[in-house]
């Protein structure tokens, strides 16, 4: 099974680099973050010509978003609402034996300071009601995937500068500290960082402000799969289209793509 995660900023405005994913990738199970729309206004007959039958959205007006397109029926779904905030940035799906949930963690605003910083402040409380959360409704025997855009990078090698980036938002150590412990809640698996090594340089996000982001190369891992142990010995590859970033109207983003074997 081949299975993508995307911040795709706008699925609407983007809808022809989603179609060239489909067809160089074609992946079974396309997760989308940023969607950007209302359920409304879901571009649903659109993605079910590039093969994706079964939808599960969930959005709102030009901000967040998430949804989980599949070639393969659903066995069910839901929507989640974090630290009390119905701002469209969880939804889960259960498909081919596995549960599967889209999170679009907060990004917290420019100021590391949650006294500061309300946005911030949101952004440490959503992780850590998500590692609540998943501590207290599953157990690691059970088979997950977490996908999305984690909005942090966790190891010193997921950013182009540690030194520089330490009081940056995404990479400070109260971010660093609360993924690890959700990554520690159902002793899940950074796939990512299961293939590659932890000396290498690996990211997923380059800032429009960038005017040639590959010369400078200033990026960041921001968009993460994780798997729970029933899965682990069934990931097969990890890829990170890093030429998306060039494709036309891109997404600041770009897709990470896992091969895995769910049965």
């Amino acid at each position: 099974m081949r299975l993508v995660t995307w911040n795709i900023n706008s699925v609407r405005l983007r809808l022809p680099i989603i179609k060239k994913l489909t067809e160089e990738v074609g992946p079974d199970i396309l997760c989308l973050q940023e969607t950007k729309t209302p359920d409304e206004h879901f571009p649903v007959d659109a993605l079910k010509a590039m093969g994706y039958e079964h939808q599960h959205f969930h959005g709102m007006k030009s901000y967040n978003g998430v949804c989980i397109l599949s070639k393969h029926p659903f066995e069910g779904y839901d929507i989640h609402h974090r630290v009390g905030r119905e701002d469209c940035r969880h939804v889960a799906a259960s498909v081919n034996g596995f549960e599967l949930h889209n999170l679009y963690i907060p990004a917290g605003g420019d100021e590391p300071d949650p006294e500061a910083n309300d946005k911030f402040a949101y952004k440490l409380d959503f992780v850590d009601e998500m590692t609540r959360w998943f501590k207290d409704r599953y157990t690691s025997d059970q088979k997950l995937i977490a996908v999305g855009d984690f909005n942090i990078a966790p190891y010193e090698h997921d950013v182009w500068s540690h030194k520089q980036l330490l009081k940056v938002v995404s990479h400070t150590p109260p971010e660093i500290e609360r993924l690890a412990k959700m990554k520690d809640s159902l002793e899940w698996t950074d796939v990512a960082r299961h293939f590659v090594p932890m000396d290498e340089k690996v990211y997923t996000w380059w800032s429009y402000r960038n005017r040639d982001w590959k010369k400078s190369n200033r990026g960041r891992r921001l968009d993460h799969v994780w798997v729970t142990p029933p899965l682990k010995d069934g990931l097969q590859s990890h890829n990170i289209l890093s030429e998306a970033r060039d494709w036309e109207k891109p997404s600041d983003h770009v897709p990470v793509i896992v091969e895995l074997k769910a049965a």
